[in-house]
């Protein structure tokens, strides 16, 4: 009885009491009584810790999107020198090595993302 609420040991406290008095006639009622309430309790309890973890599950899915977006605004950043060295250097073989790189940068992120969803 450790994890019930005050509230939940006064009303089992009542309850037993109410049993006292009236006897076992009403025993099947007041025990009835009782797990209903105890039954809302847990439900009410469940429905909490199910909206905690859709909310959480919410954040992450946001966090993970904002994260993409940065990503992608960073390798469209560095795409240009990038571009420039690797065309100065490499010519148009050195352009695609190096886009093909930021792309797959791009893919990989996006790929871990969803799995870890």
């Amino acid at each position: 009885m450790a994890d019930l609420g005050e509230d939940t040991r006064k009303e089992l406290e009542a309850a037993l009491a109410a049993r006292k008095e009236l006897g076992r006639d009403y025993e099947q009622a007041l025990v009835e009584s009782f797990v209903d309430k105890i039954d809302q309790q847990i439900g009410a309890r469940v429905d909490a810790q199910v909206a905690a973890r859709s909310r959480a599950r919410g954040k992450g899915a946001k966090q993970a999107g904002e994260g993409q977006m940065v990503l992608g605004f960073v390798s469209l950043g560095t795409g240009i020198p990038i571009t420039a060295i690797a065309g100065g250097i490499g010519d148009l073989p050195g352009i695609v090595v190096a886009w093909l790189g930021i792309v797959g940068v791009n893919v990989a992120h996006a790929w871990s993302s969803r799995r870890q969803s």
